[in-house]
């Protein structure tokens, strides 16, 4: 009797795949494939908040400008300070921001001044308004004060020349303040990436529609949409292709070599009629098209023609991890900006969580404190790929390993919160 080899597909629910990649693997093989893109373009500076900057910035002035009061008091030079006991001098005028003493002191002299106001000519020192005594136009000051305290020498800050913002940082309100108060108008950014994105199947409905027995809404594509303008990418929504291999394979080739990344979600597994990862094959080529991590092991890399293509899963869930997992840190590469690891931290999990070994998973979960005033996390109900509740109440994933087994509550767990992916 011959014997007979069994193929079996590993399923959705087998914790364990040869053919998958880890997570690490994944995104390492993402990043090997892709190049940052290159062109530019000069946009005021209150327009370029959260681009990506394309050159360093080195600053063309110094700060402060000149020699200023870091306090309000009074401006002397310090061969007038007393070694002991007090000492009188008298007052001869006033320095303000904007309004400088323009006359040099002498020795025996003083001015008023203020914080942020040029230092007079023949000073450099200030006595803090607190510890002086003001009678008419003298003042009596103590040796509490020492030679050159409370004065910040031009370029203090920022000198000329000094990098101020590296190339591939993206930028935050605080740096378009920087920027204008260097003086810079314009700034050369980066241009937008442009990414197109469509779901699959036929049971999608879109929001506004009649549900018929069997049919669901698609929200993937509002998920993605939300996730995609907080990278500030320019948007193309394809809708929802249905389940058809001349359909999907028009969809491929409009978006093919027309935007720099494509995404998908659903048709990915190894259902009848799952196109994506066949059509890809046919246009274009397939990096990888599995990850051992749970929520999400069916995910696609590839690229079609000049196009860099990502299929997620088709649940909920699973959508949003592997685009934060995945897409998001791939896009930033993309965009220019500069390689930054996630903020992972450990805490105490409150919560039992369920685990098999054979795949990194990636639960929902909500940090705070306990009673003690420790950092804490717990679950944030049913864990299901589909049920995108869970991911609406959380501000965490817990990252559970791919060799860990169940969690009891106490036990420490990588927490990544969503903060630090944002």
């Amino acid at each position: 009797m011959q014997n007979k080899t069994i193929n079996k597909d590993i399923s959705c629910m087998d914790d364990f795949d040869p053919e998958s990649l880890l997570p690490d693997e994944a995104l390492a093989k993402i990043f090997e494939s892709i190049s940052a893109i290159t062109e530019t373009e000069s946009l005021p500076i209150r327009d370029a908040l959260n681009r990506v900057l394309a050159t360093d910035i080195n600053s063309e002035i110094n700060v402060p400008s000149g020699r200023n009061s870091a306090m309000d008091g009074y401006a002397i030079n310090a061969k007038d300070l007393p070694k002991d006991g007090v000492t009188t001098l008298s007052l001869i005028g006033s320095s303000f921001a904007g309004r400088p003493f323009n006359k040099s002191l002498n020795t025996g002299e003083c001015v008023r001044i203020m914080t942020g106001a040029i230092m007079p000519s023949g000073s450099d020192t200030v006595v803090i308004q607190e510890n002086v005594n003001v009678s008419g136009d003298q003042i009596s000051i103590g040796n509490d004060t020492k030679p050159g305290d409370n004065v910040r020498q031009a370029g203090e800050d920022l000198a000329i020349g000094d990098l101020v913002l590296e190339k591939g940082m993206r930028l935050t309100p605080a740096d378009i303040g920087l920027l204008a108060s260097l003086g810079f108008a314009n700034v050369d950014v980066i241009r937008r990436l442009k990414v197109a994105f469509f779901s699959t199947g036929d049971e999608l409905r879109s929001v506004g529609e009649v549900l018929e027995d069997g049919m669901i809404y698609d929200s993937n594509r509002y998920t993605l949409y939300g996730m995609l303008s907080r990278l500030g990418v320019d948007i193309t929504d394809m809708g929802v292709v249905k389940d058809d291999r001349q359909l999907m394979d028009e969809a491929f080739k409009e978006a093919a070599g027309h935007v720099d990344v494509l995404i998908t979600s659903g048709g990915v597994s190894v259902g009848e009629a799952d196109y994506v990862k066949e059509t890809l094959i046919k246009h274009g080529n397939v990096n990888f098209w599995k990850v051992a991590m749970k929520p999400g092991r069916p995910l696609t890399f590839g690229k079609l023609n000049s196009t860099y293509f990502f299929g997620l899963p088709g649940n909920p869930v699973s959508v949003m991890v592997t685009f934060y997992q995945f897409v998001q840190p791939a896009l930033r590469m993309l965009s220019g900006e500069k390689k930054t690891n996630p903020v992972i931290v450990k805490v105490p999990c409150i919560s039992k969580l369920k685990k098999r070994p054979g795949r990194v998973e990636y639960q929902r979960g909500v940090l705070e404190q306990d009673t003690a005033g420790r950092m804490v996390v717990r679950k944030t109900g049913a864990q299901g790929s589909g049920i995108l509740r869970s991911m609406a109440d959380a501000d965490c994933f817990i990252i559970l390993p791919i060799d860990s087994e169940d969690i009891s509550p106490g036990d420490l767990v990588d927490v990544q919160p969503f903060n630090g992916l944002i």
